[in-house]
This record gives C-alpha cells, structure tokens and sequence, in this order.
C-alpha cells in the first residue's frame, strides 16, 4: 500500500489549500482514510476521516466548519479541503489508512508528510 500526499505549501491566514492522498495497491473499499497533523513541539492529532464505501466523515473539533475530506473513488484520491486558514494550522499533514474492522483502531498505512506553513 502506497500512499502519496502533496498540496501543501505557504498561505496567508484566512486562506485556502486542497490536500491530495493518492492511494494505490490495494482494494479501498473497506477502509477508513484520515488526514492527521503534527505541529513542531507537538503530538501528531486526527484531522478528519472518511470511510471509503458510504463517505461516513468524522473531524477533530478545532477544524470542524473549515475543513471537508472528500473521496474520489475513480482516481483513488482522497482530499482534504482547508479554508479559513489559521497560523495554529501549521503542520505537517500525513494521510493515513486503516481497515474499517481493524482489531487494534489503529492507522496501518501512512504518507510520507506534506508541510503546510499559515503565516498570520
């Protein structure tokens, strides 16, 4: 399994910016893509998910109202729409995969990081 992130970059606060995770070597149908984020000096936190059959979406409360995870099941992308931008979004955003009935709950497949920079 292979996940790609990209689209992050430097924006103004207040801004806007998509995210993309191409996901590829495996069947997604049953799983749950996350976008999660980790600041400098802090822990890695959950952003959003969404279940890749249904579209069932779930986001972290300090984003809710600015941001939306979408899926396009014919390019096997998952996206990840930021606006209203704040300097506190700093991070690195890493996409993420784990399989809708996992025992653990835990993400099995990451990303390798795309770094969004809000200046204020």
């Amino acid at each position: 399994v292979q996940l790609q992130a990209s689209g992050g970059g430097l924006v103004q606060a207040g801004g806007s910016l998509r995210l993309s995770c191409a996901a590829s070597g495996r069947t997604f149908s049953s799983y749950v893509m996350g976008w999660f984020r980790q600041a400098p000096g802090k822990e890695r936190e959950f952003v959003a998910s969404i279940r890749w059959s249904g579209g069932r979406t779930d986001y972290a409360d300090s984003v809710k109202g600015r941001v939306t995870i979408s899926r396009d099941k014919a390019k096997n992308t998952v996206y990840l729409q930021m606006n209203s931008l704040k300097p506190d979004d700093t991070a690195v955003y890493y996409c993420a995969a784990k399989a809708v009935y996992s025992v653990s709950g835990e993400y099995d497949y990451w990303g390798q990081g795309t770094l969004v920079t809000v200046s204020s």
